[in-house]
């Protein structure tokens, strides 16, 4: 079965809600082990993920305040807990509204640590482990419609999903000789906690609608497959490739 992860396990970044949510829930569905790591408690979602017969080990880490310590304490208690690693889904992201002239030097740092800084060096240290169990590994990137796009009052959060999809495909030409598959899915608007603002905007929701060939907002059940794939042995020579999953949004 290519799409089979059995046995496998799955570090899985803002897992408690959203995408995450459904990535980690994906994978399970699929047979991996999860690691799910959090800003709060996930033991909310500990009964679903086991209920697939799988294993869960919930972490609690600050990701606005990254450091090199922190990933390796992260992949530690992983090994300690599951013996390997074997994908990533750096999925964890926040996002921060306000016209460029007022934004904050704050909100410019807080999403950059976890949408960009996060991403790199948790990267880094998986890979490394990737490296030594000899086996390769994949890791999935959640990049964003303004990967491709500039947007509008949110300077930070375009700036750090662009750099996601570009730091993609760096990671997958350094790392594809070790048999490491580095992509990204890039998600269209899609029905989560980040969007909440714009779906409870009737002007702005309609406008972003009258733009989606699908036309609906996207759910985080869209997301999780196009990564479940990415992360399976049917996905083992695309490197470095960033999946737009957005209804259509960029076809017009």
């Amino acid at each position: 079965m290519n799409f089979a992860l059995q046995g496998k396990v799955a570090i899985v970044t803002g897992a408690r809600t959203g995408i995450g949510k459904a990535i980690a829930i994906e994978l399970a569905k699929s047979g991996a082990n999860i690691v799910g790591v959090g800003s709060s408690s996930l033991e909310e979602i500990r009964e679903e993920i086991e209920g697939f017969g799988v294993g869960f080990l919930p972490i609690q880490a600050d990701l606005t305040k990254p450091s090199q310590a922190l990933f390796q304490e992260i992949l530690q208690k992983t090994l300690d807990q599951f013996s390997q690693v074997d994908m990533l889904i750096n999925n964890a992201g926040i996002i921060r509204r306000e016209d460029a002239l007022a934004f904050s030097e704050k909100d410019w740092d807080d999403v950059m640590n976890i949408n960009a800084k996060t991403v790199f060096f948790l990267s880094q240290a998986v890979a490394g482990q990737f490296i030594k169990q000899g086996g390769g590994g994949k890791i999935v990137n959640i990049a964003s419609m303004l990967s491709y796009q500039g947007g509008i009052r949110v300077p930070s959060y375009t700036t750090s999903k662009s750099g996601v999809m570009g730091l993609t495909r760096l990671l997958a030409n350094e790392w594809a000789k070790y048999n490491i598959n580095v992509n990204a899915v890039a998600p269209g608007y899609i029905a989560t906690e980040n969007t909440r603002a714009l779906r409870e905007d009737a002007a702005r929701s309609h406008e972003i609608l009258g733009r989606i060939p699908a036309g609906r907002w996207g759910e985080p059940s869209d997301i999780s497959g196009a990564v479940a794939f990415l992360c399976s042995s049917a996905a083992n020579y695309i490197h470095g490739f960033t999946l737009a999953v957005d209804g259509g949004w960029l076809a017009r």
